[in-house]
């Protein structure tokens, strides 16, 4: 015989605060509409379909959270090569997915939340990173404090936005499954689309974006770096690299469906052969570095000596053959593997950098904190033009965290990753189900090698290299949590239904 419960006074103040947003988006979009379309003229209909669609889109995140995310997860990963073709700032489009996934998490069930899932080391770590980036509001040497809103996202809004939320929101295994799962999907999509840009030719979208000024970095001596729908070609190399190390462990793991297997080495190749026609040579650190950590965390002897083979074949292919040198993506990883920093883009930066240490050390103040987020690169050009930072060239992220938060700020950086990629691979090497210490042991090195590669180019803050590296820092560090929940039927032979994504 059914049984019927009564409500409880959560769920009804749950349902409550839900009707309430609902009403006040109603509401607002009511009172707007009119008079939008009255000023505006003919563009008021075009706004008024993105504000419905915006409308819409929010009420489905507030009632189901878990959607926002990964709608922040698919923007973060092809929202900016659709800017391309829609001029829409996509970069704003996650900060506002991610803002409303935590309005939607948060307000309904405030009271009954359970924060404690939140008290890990990873969290602290990102929100002392995100004080000292808010304490740079003060620094006397920054030139431009609106510099700082748009620059503070990527080095560490989403660090401290994104780590969290995955701990309370997507805790369990078949949200790392639904994780994984969107992100290799839309990384074989990205290589597809690059061998489309190669073996095809690129649309009239994206020579328009070459022919506005990308074409300086995209194309050399003749040649085209293919970027997909990345923001460029370094991004897109590194984060193909990124999942070619993170499925190409998964891959040789134990206790795989067959389906499963040839689903992980379709994303690994696929993501070698989206470094490769990249034509980026600093990617090459992230299968590099990401394969020792492999190894190491394996801690399995067998392992360990068929990497060092493995690796000494490729070392001896790119330096004591000629194979390939007549495809340009083979011939440009070689002479970068052989000439070393003796390579004039090397040269550059080393004198590049030389340049920075003078100038930071004639300031005290700019030596220990910095010239201020913002006051780098595109942004310094934009906000504070004509300043000796705007027009000075990072290249390596860290050379840019330098410039911008000091001394003191990029030792913090590095403290930090020194001491929560050690507490993350303590928090692997206990656990015990082959699958799920794969998987971790595949972020783990994934990571490692995004912060080595983040040397030689700004990865890491970028996105969706950023979106990708917090959340799977997230997951290292629920591993005990995630070791006592049972894996999804997905994870062993099923695909995930789209019931399992909203479900709480």
């Amino acid at each position: 015989m059914p049984s019927f419960s009564r409500p409880t006074l959560g769920d009804a103040r749950q349902e409550w605060w839900r009707r309430a947003l609902r009403l006040v988006l109603v509401g607002g979009a009511a009172v707007g509409l009119g008079g939008l379309c009255a000023w505006l003229g003919l563009l008021g209909p075009v706004l008024l379909v993105g504000l419905v669609g915006g409308i819409a889109v929010s009420a489905i995140v507030f009632d189901a959270p878990r959607l926002g995310f990964w709608a922040t997860l698919v923007v973060a990963i092809v929202g900016l090569g659709v800017k391309r073709y829609v001029p829409i700032p996509m970069g704003l489009a996650v900060d506002v997915l991610l803002a409303l996934t935590w309005i939607g998490l948060v307000v309904p069930v405030a009271g009954r939340l359970d924060w404690h899932k939140a008290n890990r080391p990873v969290v602290w770590g990102a929100l002392l990173w995100m004080g000292y980036v808010t304490f740079q509001l003060l620094n006397p040497e920054a030139a431009s404090r609106l510099a700082w809103a748009y620059a503070m996202r990527g080095v560490g809004l989403h660090f401290a936005l994104v780590v969290p939320l995955v701990l309370l929101l997507l805790d369990r295994r078949r949200d790392l499954d639904w994780f994984l799962t969107i992100w290799f999907v839309l990384s074989i999509l990205g290589t597809l689309n690059g061998l489309r840009q190669k073996f095809i030719g690129l649309d009239p979208f994206e020579w328009q974006w070459l022919r506005s000024g990308a074409a300086v970095q995209h194309i050399l001596f003749g040649k085209l770096r293919i970027f997909s729908f990345f923001s460029d070609a370094g991004q897109f190399g590194a984060a193909q690299g990124h999942v070619a190390v993170v499925a190409g462990i998964m891959t040789i793991g134990r206790d795989l469906s067959w389906r499963r297997r040839l689903f992980y080495g379709l994303v690994a190749l696929c993501g070698v052969i989206g470094l490769f026609i990249s034509g980026t040579r600093g990617a090459m650190a992230v299968p590099f570095f990401g394969g020792v950590t492999y190894l190491v965390l394996s801690k399995n002897w067998r392992a360990i000596l068929l990497g060092v083979a493995a690796a000494a074949v490729v070392y001896g292919f790119f330096m004591y053959t000629w194979i390939g040198s007549g495809v340009y993506q083979i011939q440009r990883f070689r002479m970068a593997l052989r000439n070393g920093s003796d390579t004039p883009s090397m040269q550059v930066r080393l004198r590049n950098q030389a340049r920075l240490a003078r100038y930071m050390k004639a300031d005290p103040v700019r030596y220990a904190i910095g010239g201020g987020i913002g006051s780098v690169g595109s942004w310094g050009r934009r906000f504070s033009p004509g300043t000796w930072l705007a027009q000075f060239p990072p290249d390596s992220w860290y050379v840019r965290l330098w410039a911008e938060t000091g001394t003191v700020g990029l030792g913090l950086y590095l403290g930090l990753w020194v001491l929560l990629m050690g507490y993350g691979a303590v928090l692997v090497w206990r656990v015990e189900d082959p699958q799920l210490r794969q998987a971790l042991i595949g972020l783990h090195a994934g990571i490692m090698g995004i912060l080595v590669a983040s040397y030689g180019n700004q990865v890491l803050g970028q996105l969706p290299t950023g979106i990708l590296v917090y959340a799977s820092l997230a997951y290292l560090s629920m591993a005990p949590r995630l070791a006592g929940d049972p894996p999804s039927p997905q994870s062993e032979e099923d695909a995930p239904t789209p019931s399992s994504i909203t479900s709480a």
